[in-house]
């Protein structure tokens, strides 16, 4: 029998023990219920498809969880966690199988949220925007400690973690069961087969930072994949000159870019593209994004020339030998490290085509060291690369050693990148685990001055 399509009233008040219980469907307008580590409210009904929506406010660094299909210990949870992005998992996470690390709301202030359950599929929103879109697959993977986390019936609960979370107008909407979510277009992951979904059960953080809108790629098209894949995605433009794709060009581009992206569960990142950027643009315009990178992939050569050595074209040895041209590229390394106030070194590592296959011949010890101690100063993270599987996974163990933390980044060129297969290979060789990845709470840039160490032929 279908569940008829009515939103139920509060019937009734348990009482008041050491922990109270309230069996809740639709809360009086107006009411607040308050959410402690020492409070727990449930709707008392068997609830399958269904939608709740409401309110909530979170005080600095409270935390409670919305648990649904649940008997107190079965069913999913969604976290109510705000603040800075500083690798706890933020709200609207679907705790332990798509969990995110920025939230779209912020502490102190009333935010709007939505959790629906239609059949196999669940959708949170966050102030209007969807922020997971999960499909439960036949054959789902959990952990032992997460067996019971599946699709079921049950009754809503919300739960206290620590501080006050406060919600109200909270409305459940009992739903058909035939009810099914028509942005469920993406199929479903087959997690036993899936590496995120691991990643995702042990708490690891599991971010993209190195994502561009090219190539096809869209805003919406890289936001569905994000959720469907698992992946948090930090999205970034080129911001500088010589780049493949959209490329901004000052201050003004860059606000309105951010406008565009900033609304979206992305992370929101920049590149510093070619060498002038820290010329072209104001660090307040660049400081609104969440992190910054750069990468040593175009220099100033022996010759003064700018010089992008992922081209061919533009690779110029003009007598000098490749170990002395490889000397060069680390010389700039340095130099952009020590003086290019970025958060990530992006495309670490990286050398011309054409030495690629000597790539543990050129990159020795000493040279090596040198890019560290720069790194290390200045408390740079280093991107791990899956689109060229660098750094070498020598190197990612040589810094894990130095204490250095990682980021992962694609650097796609269009919409058909893959699923950070060289990260998980370093997770699983280099024995890299949660603590050793960066967040943009870590980042010192808006400290270090700009120093334009370069000067350009016209």
């Amino acid at each position: 029998m279908n569940r008829p399509n009515i939103k139920h009233r509060i019937t009734r008040i348990i009482g008041y023990l050491s922990v109270c219980f309230i069996f809740i469907a639709c809360t009086p307008k107006g009411s607040i219920i308050t959410i402690t580590p020492e409070t727990k409210w449930v709707a008392g009904n068997d609830y399958h498809n269904f939608e709740l929506q409401g309110q909530a406010y979170t005080e600095k660094d409270a935390e409670a969880t919305l648990l649904f299909h649940t008997d107190g210990e079965s069913g999913y949870e969604v976290l109510f966690r705000n603040g800075m992005m500083d690798g706890s998992r933020k709200t609207g996470s679907l705790s332990t199988i798509r969990n995110l690390y920025r939230s779209l709301a912020k502490d102190n202030e009333w935010f709007d949220f939505k959790v629906s359950v239609r059949g196999k599929n669940i959708a949170v929103q966050i102030n209007g925007t969807d922020v997971v879109c999960y499909t439960e697959p036949s054959n789902p993977y959990r952990i032992a400690e997460y067996r019971k986390r599946l699709i079921g019936h049950g009754d809503i609960m919300l739960q206290g973690k620590q501080g006050t979370v406060k919600f109200q107008n909270l409305q459940i909407t009992p739903l058909d069961e035939n009810a099914r979510n028509e942005n469920d277009t993406l199929p479903a992951i087959d997690e036993q087969n899936d590496a995120i979904i691991r990643l995702q059960q042990q708490n690891f953080p599991v971010i993209d930072y190195h994502v561009h809108l090219k190539g096809g790629l869209t805003k919406e098209m890289a936001h569905a994949m994000s959720m469907n894949y698992g992946i948090n995605y930090g999205v970034a433009p080129n911001a500088g000159e010589g780049g493949v794709g959209r490329m901004l060009a000052n201050d003004q581009e860059v606000y309105e870019y951010y406008d565009e992206v900033q609304p979206l569960p992305f992370i929101c990142g920049v590149q510093g593209e070619g060498r002038k950027w820290t010329s072209t643009f104001s660090q307040n315009a660049l400081g609104i994004f969440d992190y910054l990178f750069t990468d040593a992939m175009t220099i100033m050569d022996h010759k003064n020339r700018n010089s992008r050595i992922y081209r061919k074209e533009e690779v110029h040895y003009d007598g000098v030998s490749k170990e002395q041209y490889m000397e060069q590229i680390v010389d700039q390394t340095v130099k952009i490290l020590a003086n290019e106030p970025a958060d990530i070194f992006a495309n670490p590592t990286y050398i011309p085509e054409d030495m690629q296959a000597d790539y543990d011949k050129y990159w020795t010890d000493e040279r090596i060291y040198r890019v560290l101690d720069v790194m290390q100063e200045h408390q740079i993270a280093l991107e791990i690369n899956p689109r060229y599987m660098i750094p070498s996974l020598k190197i990612i163990r040589m810094a894990k050693e130095r204490g250095l933390k990682f980021v992962f980044g694609t650097n796609n060129v269009d919409a058909n990148f893959g699923k950070l297969e060289y990260c998980i290979l370093a997770i699983e060789e280099c024995g890299i685990t949660a603590d050793d990845i960066w967040f943009p709470s870590m980042s010192i840039r808006q400290t270090r001055p700009v120093i334009i160490y370069n000067t350009f032929n016209q």
